[in-house]
């Protein structure tokens, strides 16, 4: 079968980036994927090509998914800004509140806005986790419950690659009493039809185009700071990762379904007939909450609540409000809520980034491009 087959929709005025998508699969940067666009909260473009494999014997589907890593932090985010929009989070509350047993070794200040911007100063566990620790709940939270955190919480940022996920979800059981997949499963995903999961059953195995692993291994760019690598890329084919909840990296979707869910953010708390979210509820995400070299990633950035914003210093025009997030390997997705539009890429063929690459920003550059004409 051609290597390069596209399918799907995609609206004349996207044609520039079908093409880009197409050479993409053609020069061998993709293996498979999926591009999403939606506006005001509809699929203009909606995607996928390539295959499964690095041989090309099985073709990328319409219902293909993947484990899309850190993009996964954008439906986590989500789920709590739906709790505390409805009342039941208080977003400026310690987070002892909730979790009376997080208050231990000074950690009474941190509160659940420091968890949501990666400021809580608890990037990584003190002691070495392991992969099988990961699918412990009740074992890694309990340990962060007991750690202190390595900086003053609310003052810097330092990336919580794999912690993010725990702490949040943890708040978000203690208020539910539902676990951040179920809650999101049933808040989120089943009411917006997204076909997405965090914590994957075994029935849609079968449905998942592995990742195809860059090399290396995860936390390798943390190791240099941190002292700590966890896993390699192939941990995600194990079904002992796709059955955990791991609300940081473990999110199984396409690019349609992360648009989906997005979507809503883009339109004000609404899409498609659904509401999620008040509009003052979405604009919670861009009250920032740091600015400047993160500790762990070792770069300038800027964080509202669950997600990076833009800079305010780029040197080109770009909306306000826009906030984003990536996976490791290259997935990607792009909410601009003055544009009410939500861009998100998904494949199998990893770079070795850590959030987004080349790839990525070239289609969402493609997509303002189009919006622009």
């Amino acid at each position: 079968m051609d290597g390069t087959r596209i399918e799907g929709m995609c609206s004349d005025r996207f044609s520039g980036l079908r093409e880009l998508f197409a050479k993409n699969l053609e020069s061998g940067a993709d293996i498979g994927a999926s591009v999403a666009v939606y506006l005001d909260g509809e699929p203009v473009v909606d995607l996928w090509g390539g295959h499964l494999d690095v041989q090309r014997t099985r073709p990328w589907e319409r219902d293909t998914i993947t484990n899309v890593w850190s993009t996964t932090k954008t439906m986590t985010a989500l789920a709590a800004l739906v709790l505390a929009d409805r009342g039941d989070l208080d977003l400026d509350a310690p987070v002892y509140r909730y979790w009376p047993e997080f208050a231990a070794a000074g950690k009474e200040s941190v509160k659940v806005r420091h968890l949501l911007s990666h400021t809580a100063g608890l990037p990584n566990w003190e002691k070495r986790i392991s992969v099988a620790d990961l699918y412990d709940w009740d074992k890694v939270t309990s340990l962060l419950a007991r750690q202190a955190p390595a900086w003053e919480p609310g003052t810097r940022s330092g990336y919580h690659a794999l912690t993010f996920g725990y702490l949040v979800g943890e708040v978000v059981r203690r208020v539910t009493g539902r676990t951040l997949g179920t809650f999101f499963a049933e808040e989120l995903a089943r009411p917006l039809g997204a076909d997405f999961h965090i914590g994957l059953p075994p029935e849609d195995d079968h449905r998942v185009a592995p990742v195809i692993s860059p090399g290396g291994r995860f936390g390798g760019w943390l190791a240099r700071r941190l002292g700590k690598t966890v896993m390699g890329a192939e941990q995600s084919w194990t079904p002992e990762w796709r059955r955990a909840e791991i609300p940081a990296a473990n999110g199984h979707g396409n690019a349609r379904s992360v648009a989906a869910v997005q979507s809503v953010l883009a339109c004000a708390g609404e899409a498609r007939g659904v509401r999620l979210l008040s509009e003052a509820g979405c604009n919670r995400v861009f009250e920032e909450q740091s600015n400047g070299k993160d500790l762990v990633l070792g770069m300038p950035i800027r964080f509202g609540i669950g997600y990076a914003l833009n800079p305010l210093d780029l040197p080109y025009p770009v909306n306000p409000r826009v906030c984003f997030w990536g996976g490791w390997g290259g997935s990607f997705v792009n909410v601009d809520v003055d544009a009410r539009m939500t861009v998100a890429y998904v494949m199998n063929r990893m770079s070795g980034g850590t959030m987004g690459d080349e790839r990525a920003l070239g289609l969402i550059v493609a997509a303002y491009t189009a919006l622009g004409d």
